[in-house]
């Protein structure tokens, strides 16, 4: 078993920017990432299986709903002390902060935004602890970038509704004890509600044969006639405000998540190419290897820089959707570079399990798609430049 001897770049000195508490939370899930995931992580992915005995390390970590306020369980933290966990999260591999991500931004924050305050203590003591794990139901499978056409709906049945539909892609999906599901009523109106493991008509079955996000848990939501008590609805929000809400919350963690992955990489082609020696040098002596390693750290400390002013707008309030877009699109490409070039640094060493390189390049691979892919978000800014909608 390899010994986990990650050591952060911070080429800019960005932990002056931090506080003392930034950088104590940022150091302690490090180090558990270091004791509890490099250990277990590759035979996972190798194997296609979810480490779920993580999700109750990971509610007493903090990792779950850290912004939630700490009446409901959760750490009453801001939008950066946010940030460095999923970063060092996903250092340790992107399934895990996308388990992490889904609970928190995706689960918790809706419930905490829009749910009732019976729903809100029913819930979300429970999600920050680890005992519940949840999931997220928007992506159908005729439409993902599209959801205001989704198809899945439910119909008022006096005490209770029942719901129809499925939904696709949907990270934590079997494992999961209760879906935040996003559906139409009759009058056509996007409404929230709360489905919950074990009710009649609901089930989740997991997708297998991804090479993408192997140690996550995939799968698709089931509804066929689920009846659903009317107090499991979220009681105020309506249409694509509070689904698309949850994904900027969920898109903020994505853009610090990512650099956690292209530093590993990063991290692991430098020790690499200082330590492999061809034609009687280390490879790191030659120009093209130092083109690349240079390349690397001046994109990670970009996405840093990058990251930091979005948390620090996003603690003031004035973070806009297309400034998390920008960082998401931006984040995830470079990390998707990185590891790219980082492969190549590594040789043919690169494609095995004893390096973290190829695991990172292909679960990167899904997280430029998920939560807006790429393109998607390249419209958002350029909707916002130019004023122009370009969707329609």
């Amino acid at each position: 078993m390899a010994t986990d001897q990650f050591q952060a770049p911070d080429y800019y000195n960005l932990d002056d920017l931090l506080t003392d508490e930034h950088k104590l939370i940022r150091d302690s899930v490090r180090a558990w990432v270091k004791k509890e995931v490099s250990p277990i992580i590759e035979e996972h992915a190798q194997n296609g299986t979810f480490p779920q005995h993580l999700v109750k390390k990971l509610g007493t970590l903090g990792v779950f709903g850290p912004t939630i306020p700490q009446i409901y369980g959760g750490g009453g933290l801001d939008y950066i002390s946010y940030g460095l966990m999923m970063q060092e999260l996903e250092r340790g591999d992107s399934g895990i902060r996308s388990a992490a991500s889904v609970q928190g931004s995706l689960v918790m924050f809706p419930i905490n935004e829009f749910a009732s305050e019976a729903q809100k203590k029913k819930w979300l003591p429970g999600l920050a602890s680890g005992d519940l794990l949840g999931c997220f139901g928007l992506t159908e499978p005729n439409h993902g970038s599209d959801p205001s056409n989704m198809e899945s709906k439910f119909v008022d049945k006096g005490d209770h509704v029942v719901l129809n539909g499925a939904k696709l892609w949907i990270t934590n999906a079997s494992a999961a004890d209760i879906a935040v599901v996003w559906a139409k009523d009759e009058a056509g109106e996007i409404r929230g509600l709360v489905v919950e493991k074990g009710m009649e008509g609901f089930s989740a079955p997991e997708i297998h044969g991804k090479w993408s996000l192997r140690a996550s848990t995939t799968g698709e939501l089931v509804f066929e006639d689920v009846k659903i008590p009317k107090e499991n609805l979220f009681p105020d929000v309506r249409g694509l405000k509070g689904p698309l809400s949850c994904l900027n919350s969920a898109r903020f963690g994505i853009s610090w998540g990512v650099i956690g992955a292209a530093m590993d990489c990063y991290d692991s082609a430098l020790r690499y190419s200082q330590e492999r020696i061809q034609f009687g040098k280390p490879i790191a002596s030659f120009q093209l290897v130092q083109k690349k390693l240079a390349e690397m750290i001046t994109e990670i400390t970009k996405a840093q820089l990058l990251a930091w002013r979005l948390g620090t707008l996003k603690n003031e309030g004035k973070a806009t959707p297309a400034q998390i877009s920008m960082a998401k699109r931006n984040n995830v490409q470079i990390a998707c570079d990185i590891a790219r070039e980082a492969r190549q640094i590594h040789g043919a060493m690169g494609i095995t399990g004893e390096y973290s390189i190829m695991r990172h390049m292909m679960n990167l691979e899904s997280v430029l798609t998920y939560e807006g892919t790429h393109d998607i978000h390249l419209l958002i800014t350029g909707m916002d430049v130019t004023g122009i909608n370009a969707f329609n």
